[in-house]
């Protein structure tokens, strides 16, 4: 299973994602799912993956052979973050179907999703969901985050948090969080977790950080978030006004 995360800001962008594989239990490995393409000053994308490791591969592979043979279109010739968008899941769906067709008949499942991130210069930064089929949608103002994979335990913490005028660490903070809790509810997800915060016209990808297990802030921020969900439950006792309603058992 699979768990990434990014989120729109005002002042930039913010990317999380997990790094487990598996095909059963005796065959758990690690796996990079986040992937990043940068033109100095002029245009910055990051992709992260979710769904089949073959039909992921083979989508990563043909955009850094466009780039490098210089096919067109490939994200270092595209015009919008749009077209990038659509670029990108034409390629998922050839690969797609392609991997689908190999082995018609069987319960194989071909499928993937991605997020794609990222900035051309003259533009503001935007994020999108690209679904299996090749559709996409963006994040907006009401949506300011994007999600694929294992998405349902990391999900309250960014509704109550995300918003568009969330300062960018703090919105690192709450894509952490959002993943630490993913883990803790689902052991297919697991570390080292990647984490990519992006300042809005920065054309600069280099905080890109990727965290062990062992890694002392993920540490510190797991026991905190541990210690203040276990005090604010305490707290709820402490409520008062009127008891919950009774339920009657009267026929």
């Amino acid at each position: 299973m699979t768990y990434c995360v990014a989120v729109r800001v005002d002042e930039g962008l913010v990317f999380a994602s997990d790094s487990r594989t598996n095909a059963g239990a005796d065959h758990i490995s690690t796996y990079s799912k986040m992937f990043t393409f940068c033109r100095a000053d002029e245009r910055a994308f990051v992709v992260l993956t979710a769904g089949n490791l073959a039909t992921t591969q083979s989508v990563i592979a043909t955009i850094k052979r466009d780039i490098r043979q210089e096919a067109g279109p490939n994200l270092m010739t595209v015009e919008s973050m749009n077209e990038a968008a659509d670029y990108i899941g034409q390629i998922s769906a050839a690969q797609q179907q392609k991997h689908g067709t190999a082995v018609a008949g069987s319960a194989f499942d071909a499928s993937a999703s991605f997020i794609l991130g990222g900035q051309i210069a003259g533009t503001s930064p935007r994020v999108y969901m690209i679904y299996p089929e090749g559709n996409f949608i963006k994040a907006t103002t009401e949506s300011p985050f994007q999600q694929i994979g294992e998405i349902k335990y990391g999900k309250p913490i960014l509704d109550r948090i995300i918003t568009r005028e969330t300062p960018l660490d703090e919105a690192a903070l709450a894509a952490l969080v959002s993943m630490d809790s993913t883990m803790r509810s689902n052991a297919t997800v697991g570390p080292p977790i990647d984490v990519l915060v992006y300042q809005k016209d920065s054309f600069d990808l280099k905080r890109h950080y990727i965290l062990q297990n062992d890694d002392p802030y993920l540490l510190e921020i797991k026991a905190a978030w541990d210690e203040k969900i276990k005090e604010a439950f305490a707290e709820l006792r402490h409520i008062t006004g009127n008891e919950p309603p009774s339920i009657s058992t009267d026929a």
